[in-house]
């Protein structure tokens, strides 16, 4: 008899430690494109990737540090409750101290540290924080994963720090105020950022080939690039809807300096449909949300949707997932920093985009 019950024993404590660890309380807790090291430090890497903690009291300080294969500066946004706090400058050189003070008399604050600039524009680190940490809980939510280029990542938006004909690239990059965190916020979803400025479907800005960094080539990458000592992403994050806006940088003329071949309806096409059996094969369950450019207007937004309406035919005999869906943005004149939609206009971007995707999760 004793004998029969050290099995049901065995099992009795197996479960009682998985549901231990399965409950362990939580510091930190990290979104989108992370690469979560040892003693709780993490490379924030793509845009508005984050690190959020509790803590007790009304003040703290956290530590970061501004890593690429050539020194220069980067930036990040912190959000303290819920409250855009700005736009923070982290130097190059070693790791900096930046302090929090909590104005409001709630016993717990939450802060959230976004990286502000894309992958391709350096790291920044998060070495850690002073603060008393408490417990945070990952509340469950709708996700939605945004594809793109400078335009998603939030690429010149921003030159409240440095004017727009000043400075370097990255200094005007505000990707907290990108349409797609602005609309998941705005609907309550999580997100994950996966863009790319230049980038494309078969080209790039002002490049082309088969050795061009284009988004197929890198995506699988979680430091969106092509360099293969950089840990592969692991697609944990499986997201309801995937949004995918490419083509903006196809069709561009590049920069005039390089030879630029005609625009390819039929590389385009084919590279997007076997990007999407890319996504597939990672996301089976997702819902695909192709969409235009704003900044794509005239003949070239002719052929752009006619691309789009033949990528959506290759598959709607597939019923193994469902239907892929277009979404078109209004024509804009962008006003942001070297011919980029600024805040304001992500916000109208938002505004257009947010409602669609709202009833397409509501529909879920």
């Amino acid at each position: 008899m004793f004998i029969k019950k050290i099995p049901l024993l065995i099992l009795f404590l197996l479960i009682s430690v998985l549901s231990i660890s399965q409950t362990q309380p939580q510091t930190f807790l990290y979104a989108g494109r992370v690469d979560v090291l040892e003693d709780n430090k993490a490379v924030l890497i793509g845009t508005a990737s984050s690190v959020s903690f509790n803590f007790s009291g009304n003040k703290c300080a956290v530590t970061l540090q501004s890593i690429d294969s050539w020194e220069h500066h980067n930036y990040v946004v912190l959000e303290l409750d819920g409250q855009y706090m700005g736009k923070v400058t982290v130097e190059k050189g070693p790791a900096q101290s930046f302090n929090i003070r909590a104005t409001s008399n709630q016993k717990v604050h939450t802060l959230t540290i976004y990286k502000a600039t894309e992958a391709t524009m350096g790291n920044v680190l998060f070495v850690g924080t002073t603060a008393k940490l408490m417990t945070i809980t990952s509340v469950k939510k709708k996700k939605i994963e945004y594809i793109g280029d400078s335009i998603t990542s939030g690429a010149a938006n921003d030159p409240s720090t440095i004017p727009c004909d000043q400075g370097q690239y990255f200094d005007h990059h505000n990707g907290y105020y990108a349409y797609g965190p602005i609309i998941s916020r705005n609907i309550d979803v999580d997100y994950l950022m996966s863009s790319v400025s230049g980038i494309g479907i078969y080209r790039n800005w002002n490049e082309e080939g088969s050795d061009a960094p284009i988004m197929p080539a890198v995506y699988e990458n979680l430091y969106l690039t092509k360099d293969a000592s950089k840990p592969k992403y692991d697609f944990a994050f499986q997201p309801e809807i995937i949004s995918i806006a490419l083509g903006t940088n196809d069709f561009s003329n590049g920069d005039g300096t390089k030879e630029r071949s005609p625009f390819s309806p039929e590389k385009y096409v084919s590279n997007y449909v076997n990007f999407i059996k890319m996504l597939y094969q990672h996301n089976p369950n997702a819902q695909l949300v192709l969409t235009n450019s704003p900044m794509v207007n005239g003949e070239k937004a002719v052929i752009f949707e006619d691309c789009l309406n033949k990528i959506k035919a290759e598959f709607d005999a597939d019923k193994s997932h469902k239907p892929i869906l277009i979404f078109k943005f209004k024509p804009m004149t962008p006003s942001g920093c070297s011919g980029h939609p600024n805040i304001e206009e992500h916000k109208i971007m938002a505004a257009e985009y947010g409602p669609f995707l709202k009833n397409l999760l509501n529909e879920k």
